[in-house]
């Protein structure tokens, strides 16, 4: 059977310390976008707005039913909407690790979960690869995270010894409750390296907490920000607030007790959103602030949360675990609203974000940048791979690995370490309904060369702390 169709593992062999033609000439995009005196006088400030296990089916811009996202969907109408982008893994510290460096998560040290118990912790951040906030502050940038961190809970991966200048959040990786901050009985809480017990909704902490840095840094203008808001909504447990949870059993009585409570939560969060955007017009910066937004991963099923049209959700290698909400604007440049199919992942933003910055883009990187989309430009005819792994405890994963690779319409993939590769032609079947592992044995034996060359990658970097 004819492969033409199916791109060579060669075409795809990846290497940190190898630069394709591709990255070659993104660099030289960036070269020439820099000298033009975007990234010199008028750097843009950088915003990332992070949602917690949002689910691309649960944001209005994408799903019109029973959730109103208003702050959000203002992102869509005032500038562009992705269609066709996913996170860089179905769970939270890869992708987290991924967004902040650029690379795949493994090629940092992060294939899986960080966790408070050392026995079930799947990761340590390499503590050799700079983040995206440690180049940014290079460039002169002030850098700033509020919310969740996520990447390791002591020296020498806390916040404010991976670039940020500025830390106001959360160390850990989930709250047993959005009103106490614990976790196992743990205070993660934090302003800086102290210790900090404050009161409220954890939601509405990190949007004062936002804006405050905000208000702060407009007030300087000798440089340009970069705020990272990383909230823990909506991943569970699902506590919206009572008046947010009483306004929506009004308007939907017909919604079960569990929908009801995230179409609340993510409500909130939503209404936190918009306060975030007011403070940049408040403060005046908003025409020159570049606002992301998107989420994690996908959401959780068991807990109501919505991926549709997608198959699956977090945890899953299939596209309702991955495909995200993905939202940008950038007043001037971006389109008001706008949409682009352009297939990429969540950690694409740190090229482009240091481009703008005026950042030579490294070698290293794995990432590719948006800027050519958020122009209008027309999309590369070049092939990508993306490649997605996860590591997890427990019986179902045994502390083994699964992944997934998509390639020229081709979805290779996992579901647990466990079970038979499935295979899937996106092109004529987007939901994944018809696995073709078995009668397209030409692309798993070729797409499965390319999946052995990303986890050699990846192997060569330790996940366990020295």
């Amino acid at each position: 059977m004819e492969t033409a169709d199916v791109p060579t593992p060669q075409t795809f062999t990846s290497s940190r310390r190898s630069v394709s033609l591709l990255r070659l000439l993104i660099l030289l995009v960036g070269t020439a976008v820099a000298s033009t005196g975007l990234a010199a006088d008028t750097a843009p400030n950088l915003l990332v707005i992070l949602a917690d296990d949002l689910g691309i089916g649960d944001v209005g811009a994408y799903r019109q039913a029973d959730i109103q996202t208003p702050a959000i969907d203002r992102l869509a109408a005032e500038g562009m909407l992705f269609t066709n982008m996913r996170a860089n893994c179905t769970v939270c510290s890869p992708s987290r690790a991924a967004l902040l460096t650029g690379c795949y998560a493994d090629r940092v040290g992060v294939p899986g979960v960080i966790r408070t118990d050392a026995d079930n912790s799947w990761g340590f951040l390499d503590p050799s690869v700079p983040t995206l906030a440690a180049r940014l502050k290079q460039a002169g940038y002030h850098t700033a995270i509020v919310g969740k961190w996520h990447l390791g809970l002591t020296s020498p991966n806390t916040p404010t010894e991976r670039g940020f200048d500025h830390f106001h959040g959360f160390l850990g990786d989930m709250m047993d409750s959005y009103t106490t901050h614990l976790r196992h009985g743990n205070n993660y809480m934090r302003l800086g390296t102290e210790e900090i017990t404050p009161e409220g909704h954890a939601t509405d902490l990190f949007t004062d907490w936002a804006i405050a840095s905000i208000e702060e840094q407009a007030a300087d203008t000798s440089r340009p920000f970069f705020l990272y808001l990383a909230y823990n909504a909506p991943h569970f447990p699902i506590e919206p607030p009572q008046d947010w949870l009483d306004r929506v059993q009004q308007r939907l009585p017909e919604l079960d007790e569990k929908r009801a409570r995230n179409v609340a939560f993510v409500e909130h969060l939503d209404h936190g959103v918009g306060r975030v955007l007011a403070a940049l017009e408040a403060s005046g910066v908003a025409d020159n602030t570049l606002v992301v937004f998107t989420s994690d991963n996908g959401g959780s099923l068991p807990h109501a949360q919505n991926n549709d049209p997608w198959r699956g959700g977090k945890q899953d290698h299939y596209d309702g675990g991955l495909r995200v909400p993905f939202l940008v604007r950038w007043p001037g440049v971006v389109q008001p609203g706008s949409e682009s199919d352009r297939i990429g992942l969540s950690f694409d933003i740190v090229p482009t974000f240091l481009t703008l910055a005026g950042v030579e883009r490294p070698a290293d990187l794995d990432a590719v940048s948006l800027l050519p989309a958020l122009r209008g430009e027309p999309a590369s005819d070049e092939q990508r791979l993306l490649y997605f792994t996860r590591r997890e405890g427990g019986l179902r994963y045994g502390g083994k690995s699964y992944e997934a690779v998509i390639a020229g319409g081709w979805k290779l993939m996992q579901n647990d370490p466990f079970s038979p590769l499935e295979l899937y032609d996106l092109t004529n079947d987007p939901l994944e309904q018809h696995n073709l592992a078995d009668t397209r044995k030409d692309v798993v034996r070729d797409l499965s060369a390319a999946l052995r060359r990303q986890i050699q990658a990846g192997g060569q970097v330790p996940w366990q702390r020295p």
